[in-house]
């Protein structure tokens, strides 16, 4: 069955506190020192599959140490920008800056120039592994509470069964879910779901 993906409000701002670790909680502690200075390495590269969270990952980098060059999906970077890459790179490692890049793929893998693929493997290099649905279930478990909308076990299986799993997708489900049943005057249950799904596909 084709997933939906709903319309998504306006995100929070990422951060290190609010990014769900799963099973990523020593990549989550080396980020935090990395950005406060206490690492050697001037290179930091994660990778991992299209919504596992690093572009998240970069962005809270970025928030708490805004002088550092940051780089996301170096995979598509043409030869242009892959020179600005490889000679920020070098500029970070004579002057004691930091680089932090990600990509979809292990250093090795990426389709870029070989002297860059190796600079970026200088560092620390994680993969950031994507939460299991037992992980997910959980999320959304918390987060729904945390809103004053508890979901019975069965609306939240249905959704991860039906929807876009990513995390910006299902605060956005929630987001929606909560406005339909205020509209409604309805709780969340698994009629009123199957409903607001049913309108999101029709209004694709």
């Amino acid at each position: 069955m084709r997933q939906l993906a709903f319309g998504l409000s306006p995100p929070p701002q990422p951060t290190l506190d609010n990014f769900v670790p799963g099973a990523n909680a020593e990549l989550v502690a080396r980020l935090r020192e990395f950005a406060g200075g206490k690492r050697g390495e001037s290179v930091f590269y994660l990778w991992g599959e299209a919504g596992s969270g690093r572009s998240h990952l970069l962005l809270a980098v970025r928030h708490e140490a805004s002088a550092m060059h940051t780089a996301d999906d170096v995979q598509f970077f043409d030869q242009a920008r892959q020179a600005e890459l490889f000679n920020s790179i070098n500029q970070a490692r004579e002057s004691g800056g930091m680089v932090l890049a990600a990509g979809d793929a292990p250093p090795a893998q990426l389709p870029l120039r070989e002297d860059l693929r190796s600079r970026l493997a200088w560092g620390l290099v994680y993969q950031v592994k994507p939460l299991t649905d037992a992980e997910r279930a959980v999320f959304l478990r918390a987060e729904a509470v945390r809103r004053g909308m508890p979901l019975a076990d069965e609306v939240i299986w249905y959704l991860l069964r039906h929807v876009r799993r990513d995390l910006p997708s299902l605060m956005a489900i929630l987001d929606e879910l909560d406005r339909v049943s205020l509209e409604s005057q309805r709780h969340i249950t698994l009629p009123l779901v199957r409903e607001a799904l049913s309108r999101n596909r029709r209004n694709e």
